[in-house]
């Protein structure tokens, strides 16, 4: 079998289309894949390193692997339990790496505790990965050992014991001050423990503006000071001049607490002699300096943060370590510097400050959290922390002359990293894009509910609509101000009392007046908020509607069809779901809305499908699902899929349709390509329209629950103007996300009209033109 070079360049390359896509996720499934995963194809790229060993990180998986290494000398607070016994623990690391920011792990425990050794076995390794994490080794050995490796190596080497807890402590240090009314330079600061963790955050603090005669450090045997001649040299930089005597007694006065030693170390009374507004970092696991519950009790301005997830402000190495090596790989820095140590720093300080996410709020008890006390540094789980952290970090390694790789456009930047959050995020992120070029103005009838109001205060944030809310005006405002918003990001219509009911009753009245509503009825449905947002729209004070976080479907679709009615030419409405799996994205429709449509309403639904996913700047490809492929089994329910398939290509020839066919060939194209040659519909489709409400419902539900698919939707079609109807529950990002669609959507209508309107008044301007008369001289 005959392998072309590109070919084979091609398959190892880790880049494709603007994507990372390692080697071990691409096909081996034909003889062919074989030949070009191994031999021959795989001399190629080989040849091409040789060349040139910096394409190492183009053809392997380099670039996106780091070594966790350690000797388990000093695991957790376990100590000393040795290599095997810590294996656990750098597996659990490497699943952090891969979860939080998409890096992958080679764990590597080491039998020595022989300095020399380990660095010269770190530096053998080099070849293999883009980075190493020292793990769990005890100091002062760890000292050596990183700061050796670190002048020795060419990819950054960090030892997360020491820096992690440092970067992350800090950023709390940082804010806990602020909170405190103090200022960092003139705090002092008691220190518990002098290990490799304890010595690290000193030094960062101290770059953080605390000034080094203002930490009084002690350990096993008591304070540092200069009198003692037992210290090491990274102890003899944080000796103070004088001996400052007990722990207790240098808590006198002390503004500020870190505790990295053991459990119970901290009194009550200790806390009690503090300076007011006092901070403690009592971080020993799992057992704190201090209980939460012991430190609480006797100061009510206290400001706490523990290493532990079960109190508040959890100092969590996680928040720092993946994000951390996410911006050095992408960047491929040569070493992790004190200055991008701060970056990380100072990013993680002002992410604690802005507005937390709901789905952040969801993941921890449902519980909302602002800045403050009780919330000094994000959360582990805050998915921001990826794009804000790791591009801070890329910038100071290219800043201070230590990446070799150069980011210029840091939007895009932003976008890869969150690309790794998902596809579903990528998909959704494209429609929110065409929002923000095109804001439009948003109505939401349950404007009384606090979701809507944390989405409405996204969207407006972000640039993607002018939200409207509906409901009482006081009961709004109380909410706005509880959760520290401005009320001049919305539009905020007390509908029961507007001055527009008369107006919309009577408007509402003409439309249905031979359909069996009379005016009073009218005045009474424009009281319900859905009635009034509809009539908003349709009279054009708003662009979209976005409702039905409380109420059921059709309570939202009943008065939308009264108030604004369907597209022209359209005789039914339908409903899409972007059904979002591990590899692919698929569009179903219609699952919400006609039961039992017949042939020319499915060619419709395929039409109305086709045209939005194109919104989403992907190619429809177009299958009309049926129990039977193409003529196989001529029953009236497959007869009817296949001539709603003509109708398509009739009526719209630029399609990429077919059908009727089974969803296994649907979606497989190999089946197609040996059975049915014939059939137009190349490649793998990714429309699915369905014979009937009952099999789209079932099949998109049933993706949701065991196929482990993220479900997004329904997005309603075929309406008038911009509506779509949110499922009960739905979450802040769901109506976000919503939001986007339908502000894109209404974009688009404005955009009809508007040429429409051109169209009609070029022809009458053009014979007013000619029937000028002509001015001569």
């Amino acid at each position: 079998m005959k392998i072309n070079n590109e070919e084979a360049l091609e398959y190892h390359s880790q880049e494709r289309k603007g994507k990372i896509e390692v080697i071990s996720t691409k096909p081996c499934l034909t003889s062919r894949d074989l030949s070009l995963a191994y031999t021959p194809g795989v001399a190629v790229p080989c040849l091409e390193i040789a060349k040139n060993v910096e394409d190492v990180y183009k053809y392997t998986a380099k670039g996106n692997l780091v070594a966790v290494l350690s000797n388990g000398t000093a695991v957790l607070g376990l100590g000393d339990i040795g290599p095997e016994a810590g294996k656990p623990v750098m597996e659990g690391k490497g699943v952090l790496f891969k979860r939080f920011a998409d890096i992958d792990v080679f764990d590597i425990e080491v039998r020595s505790k022989d300095p020399k050794e380990i660095i010269k076995f770190a530096q053998l390794i080099e070849p293999t990965f883009g980075g190493i994490n020292l793990e769990d080794i005890k100091a002062p050995e760890c000292f050596e050992i990183e700061e050796t490796l670190k002048a020795t190596m060419g990819i950054p080497v960090f030892h997360d014991d020491q820096h992690g807890t440092a970067i992350i402590s800090c950023a709390a240090l940082i804010n806990a001050v602020e909170i405190a009314g103090k200022k960092m330079e003139n705090i002092r600061i008691v220190v518990s423990g002098a290990g490799a963790a304890a010595i690290s955050c000193c030094k960062l603090y101290v770059r953080a503006g605390v000034k080094r005669e203002n930490i009084a450090m002690f350990d096993t045997k008591g304070h540092i000071h200069k009198g003692r001649n037992d210290l090491n040299k990274y102890k003899i930089e944080f000796a103070t001049g004088k001996d400052l005597g007990t722990l207790s007694d240098a808590m006198k006065g002390a503004d500020v607490f870190v505790g990295l030693s053991k459990g119970g170390v901290v009194s009550k009374d200790m806390v009690k002699v503090m300076a007011p507004n006092p901070i403690i970092f009592a971080m020993a696991n799992p057992d704190p300096e201090i209980t939460y519950e012991d430190a609480t009790s006797v100061r009510d301005d206290l400001i706490m943060a523990t290493g532990r997830s079960d109190y508040p402000n959890q100092v969590n190495n996680v928040l720092g370590f993946p994000f951390i090596f996410r911006g050095a790989l992408d960047v491929r820095a040569t070493q992790i510097n004190e200055e991008m140590k701060m970056a990380a720093t100072l990013a993680l300080a002002g992410l604690a400050k802005k507005n937390v996410p709901e789905a952040v709020i969801r993941a921890y008890g449902g519980e909302a959290f602002s800045f403050g006390k009780d919330y000094i540094i994000p959360k582990p789980f805050d998915p921001r922390v990826l794009y804000h952290v790791a591009p801070a970090v890329a910038k100071a390694a290219i800043k201070t002359g230590v990446a070799k790789t150069i980011i210029t456009d840091w939007l895009a930047y932003e976008e890869q990293l969150k690309e790794r959050l998902g596809l579903s995020k990528e998909i959704i992120r494209t429609m929110i894009h065409k929002a923000q070029k095109s804001p439009m103005k948003v109505v939401y009838p349950e404007g009384e509910d606090e979701k809507i109001l944390r989405a409405a205060h996204l969207c407006y944030t972000d640039g993607i609509a002018v939200p409207v809310l509906l409901g009482k005006e006081s009961i709004i405002k109380e909410m706005i101000k509880n959760l520290h918003y401005d009320e001049k990001e919305f539009i905020i219509v007390d509908h029961r009392r507007s001055k527009q009911l008369d107006e919309f009753a009577n408007k509402f009245y003409s439309k249905r007046q031979r359909k069996g509503t009379t005016l009073k009825e009218s005045k009474s449905l424009m009281k319900n908020p859905v009635y009034f947002g509809s009539m908003m729209l349709d009279n054009g004070d708003v662009d979209a509607l976005i409702s039905g976080l409380t109420t059921h479907y059709p309570q939202t679709i009943k008065p939308a069809l009264q108030c604004v009615g369907m597209k022209e030419g359209f005789k039914i409405v339908s409903g899409l779901y972007i059904v979002i799996t591990k590899k692919d994205v698929y569009f179903f429709s219609d699952a919400t809305v006609n039961v039992n449509p017949n042939a020319e309403e499915l060619a419709q639904i395929a039409i109305s499908a086709a045209d939005t996913v194109r919104e989403f700047d992907i190619v429809p490809k177009i299958a009309m699902l049926s129990f039977s492929n193409f003529g196989s089994a001529p029953y009236p329910q497959s007869v009817k899929v296949k001539e709603a398939t003509q109708l398509v290509k009739k009526l719209r020839p630029d399609l990429i349709i077919d059908g009727e066919m089974q969803a296994d060939t649907a979606v497989v194209p190999e089946i197609r390509a040996k059975d049915y040659p014939f059939s137009s519909l190349q490649g793998k489709s990714n429309v699915l329209i369905f014979p009937s409400l009952e099999a789209g419902n079932i099949a998109y539900k049933l993706m949701a629950r065991i196929g482990q698919a993220v479900v997004v939707g329904p997005i309603l079609m075929g309406m008038k103007k911009s509506i779509h109807v949110l499922q009960r529950g739905a979450t802040v990002d769901e109506i976000y996300n919503m939001t986007a669609i339908a502000v894109v959507e209404a974009s688009i209508n404005a955009k009809s009209e508007m040429k429409r309107q051109k169209e009609e008044y070029i022809p009458e301007t053009i014979s007013k033109e000619k029937s000028k008369p002509k001015l001569t001289l």
